[in-house]
């Protein structure tokens, strides 16, 4: 019997996150397109979800459009939580972002917002994990800013964190109790935007110049919601932990 599903588990947090969780020889599958699950069209929600107990949802949108961006986190969480409620799913664990709930005019935090409001209010035991920018994350940041091989960023501070670490704390939140709350981590050390997209892409020997500048855009934005946290990411995880920067 499967005890963990991971949805989005074929990704690169959701892999490491089964990975961990097989490692500490919990049972653990993934649910995504190519194993058969759809949430948007609910397929194969039913069959991936019967036995098991727990959901860990650090899912994400193939397409990029604010229009199949909103309908993945309305729809295809309505859907996620309507079959964990008809499977007595004990704990719904999601992945989401640092600063999603504040200001901001970036059309993916808004259809995220959407989706939070949609696990707290589904009668679901849950938390709600609320996490900085990951390091694997850079490369899509910078394609989305790169204007012919110039990447220009807003000037602001994040605070990235290794994928790694963001799976060790999803799988101890995991089988924990529901905090019925929203927690936040972070990496341990705070950066400027562009120097943390440079210094991951020279990690990948990927030498295009990356800087700071009003014009600078970030996901469509003009400017991200502070993306730094006071809570580590090996921290320990109290339900009032949400602090901002």
């Amino acid at each position: 019997m499967v005890e963990v599903i991971v949805v989005g588990g074929t990704g690169q947090i959701g892999a490491k996150t089964v990975a961990r969780l097989r490692e500490r020889g919990h049972s653990a599958a993934a649910a995504s397109p190519s194993t058969g699950v759809d949430l948007v069209t609910g397929r194969g929600l039913d069959a991936v979800l019967a036995g098991a107990s727990v959901v860990i949802d650090v899912s994400k949108p193939h397409a990029g459009d604010p229009a199949s961006v909103q309908e993945f986190f309305t729809t295809g969480t309505a859907n996620l939580m309507r079959a964990e409620r008809a499977h007595g799913i004990r704990h719904h664990l999601g992945l989401t972002i640092v600063g999603s709930g504040r200001p901001h005019d970036i059309p993916f935090y808004r259809a995220k917002t959407l989706g939070e409001r949609t696990v707290r209010d589904s009668g679901v035991p849950w938390s709600l994990v609320h996490a900085t920018q990951f390091f694997e994350f850079a490369p899509a940041i910078a394609a989305m800013a790169d204007a012919d091989g110039a990447i220009t960023l807003p000037d602001v501070d994040v605070q990235p964190a290794a994928g790694a670490d963001v799976a060790d704390v999803m799988v101890e939140l995991a089988l924990a109790a529901p905090l019925q709350a929203d927690i936040e981590i972070a990496g341990p050390e705070r950066m400027p935007l562009a120097g943390f997209v440079s210094r991951a892409l020279r990690a990948r020997h990927d030498d295009r110049d990356v800087r700071s500048g009003p014009e600078g855009r970030y996901f469509g934005a003009g400017r991200p919601p502070r993306h730094c946290s006071r809570m580590p990411v090996r921290g320990s995880f109290p339900p009032d932990s949400r602090t901002g920067c």
